[in-house]
Order: C-alpha cells, then sequence, then structure tokens
C-alpha cells in the first residue's frame, strides 16, 4: 500500500477470512508485510509496542472476542500516538449503529466483507488504490 513497505495491521479472528485477505494483498501485488492480530486487545499491545514500526493502514473486523472492533477504536482514537493512522473497518456487520459509531470514531472508510472472491479482490484493490494515491501527513 505504501512504497516504505509499513506494515498493514489486520485485526481479525476470523482464520477464513485472514487466508482471503492475505491471498487478495498478494494478487494484486501488495508487498508491505500482514501482521494479523486476533482481537482489539491484541492490536493495543502490538501497537503500544515501539519495537514495532507503526502500521500504515489498519484493516479492523468488528466482530471478534475479547475486545471487538468498536472498543478497539475507542481506545485506539484516545491515544495520540495512533490517532492518525487510518483504520478500514471490514466488516459483516449490518448493524447500521455499527457503522455510525465507526465514522464517529474516525475511521477512513467502512466496507462490508464480500462473499464473492473476486469482489473481495476488488474491494481490497480499491483500498490499495486510495491509500497509494492517498498523501498522508
Amino acid at each position: 500500500m505504501h512504497v516504505t513497505n509499513k506494515p498493514i495491521l489486520l485485526v481479525e479472528d476470523d482464520k477464513v477470512d485472514v487466508m482471503t485477505i492475505l491471498r487478495a494483498l498478494k494478487e494484486i501485488h501488495v508487498a508491505n508485510p500482514v501482521v494479523n492480530m486476533e482481537n482489539g486487545e491484541a492490536a493495543l499491545e502490538y501497537l503500544a509496542d515501539d519495537s514495532h514500526e507503526r502500521p500504515c493502514i489498519i484493516l479492523l473486523d468488528l466482530n471478534m472476542p475479547i475486545m471487538n472492533g468498536i472498543e478497539f477504536l475507542q481506545k485506539m482514537k484516545a491515544d495520540a500516538r495512533f490517532r492518525r493512522i487510518p483504520v478500514v473497518v471490514l466488516t459483516t456487520s449490518e448493524e447500521q449503529q455499527d457503522k455510525v459509531n465507526s465514522f464517529e470514531l474516525g475511521v477512513a472508510g467502512y466496507m462490508a466483507k464480500p462473499v464473492d472472491y473476486r469482489r473481495f479482490v476488488e474491494m481490497i484493490r480499491s483500498i490499495d488504490m486510495y491509500w497509494t494515491i492517498s498523501e498522508m501527513p
């Protein structure tokens, strides 16, 4: 997603979705390393560890055990160190309130996970194209 090859933080507990996202990123030739955390708590610990490079983007599922995506966003966006990292929500949630809460918490995008793999690739491609041409401060 970025020439600097910063990691992409994928916060997703569903192994099938993780594999699908990794496959889609590989297919569109995104070379950034992907770090997968299975819940919001683990993702916050990863971000807080200064030995890890800051991710260029966070791909976030909402429905996860221990700490869900909305709880993760609340904590992450309250921390000045992480506030500016763009977050794109990838979810199966049909809840309108999840969408409202996500945007109120400053997400950069909100996308429903397509069931069809080809559509999944196109969704990942659209995220990649946007973040590749988007100028970060």
